[in-house]
């Protein structure tokens, strides 16, 4: 993608070094094989926590939906840490450039002002408004602050563990959580949340699942609309290839077959990897977030 001339977002820290695992087991794993069980079927072993840890990436980036409590986080720097100090963390901050151009134009259009997030690096562990911020959760955004929180690891565990690998598909991680940030602004993670409380366990993961599909349409809306600093498109010749094979190898279906099981429709937290190429599609394809009403429409 051509970003390198961006500017890096100012709306960005970096919370630095906790303590606490990281995807290769610790402590950010425990809550997650509590919960895996009921996704995967069975009890799971030691040998299998790489894929808990992606799974978990799917379970806990869901809009903040089931993330509750804690104190607002501080949107500062913490001590001597530096954000955008890293090659990843550098293409993270000039994406979220991106997004906040694009974003802001659309609410500017609609005679709104663009709120923009803000994304909190952290190494391994972390403290979010929402509670615990584990590397093993993957990258997820929390309204109750309404940042993003990221450990850059997690981009080297889509390429060597998901198949997912390349600047287009980071890009599409981040693009994806904005997405919740949209959702956030627009109100549309508290109806959610309002029919998740009143709907069963089935209903509630397929609305959490049109509330993932409408994040990634929206990831697609940021691709269309991407400018370089010269006002060029920033898709570049197989870019939305890499993006659409990242959405497919990131598809509920595709993660429970990656873990030996057999694919249940109903324990769907995010969509099937047809869904969510289907929907980032539409977005990449249309431009145009009206386009990305998931709730009132088949997916």
């Amino acid at each position: 993608m051509r970003l390198d001339d961006l500017d890096p977002s100012k709306n960005v820290r970096d919370l630095g070094t906790g303590r606490g695992g990281g995807f290769g087991g610790g402590g950010g794993l425990g809550g997650l094989i509590g919960l895996l069980p009921m996704l995967l079927g069975r009890k799971m072993g030691f040998g299998t926590i790489i894929i808990i840890a992606i799974v978990g990436y799917f379970m806990f980036s869901g809009g903040g939906l089931g993330l509750t409590g804690g104190t607002p986080a501080s949107q500062t720097s913490s001590g001597d840490n530096v954000a955008c100090d890293t090659a990843a963390e550098a293409f993270s901050c000039k994406v979220l450039a991106s997004t906040e151009q694009v974003w802001g134009s659309i609410f500017q259009q609609q005679g709104e002002r663009y709120q923009p997030t803000v994304l909190s690096f952290y190494d391994r562990s972390a403290q979010s408004g929402c509670g615990a911020a584990q590397s093993a959760m993957g990258p997820f955004y929390c309204p109750t602050d309404k940042n993003i929180y990221l450990d850059t690891a997690f981009y080297n565990e889509m390429a060597s563990r998901m198949g997912a690998g390349g600047d287009t598909a980071q890009a599409y991680v981040i693009a994806h959580e904005v997405g919740h940030h949209i959702q956030d602004l627009t109100g549309v993670l508290d109806q959610a949340r309002g029919m998740q409380a009143r709907a069963s366990q089935a209903e509630g993961n397929a609305i959490q699942v049109r509330v993932e599909l409408q994040a990634d349409c929206y990831a697609g809306v940021w691709v269309a609309r991407a400018k370089d600093a010269h006002g060029r498109a920033a898709v570049e010749p197989g870019d939305v290839e890499e993006g659409l094979r990242a959405a497919h190898q990131i598809g509920d279906d595709t993660l429970m077959k990656s873990a030996g099981q057999n694919p249940v429709e109903s324990m769907f937290t995010h969509g099937s990897s047809q869904q969510r190429m289907t929907w980032l599609k539409r977005g990449i394809e249309t431009g145009n977030p009206a386009q990305c009403d998931t709730f009132n429409a088949p997916v």
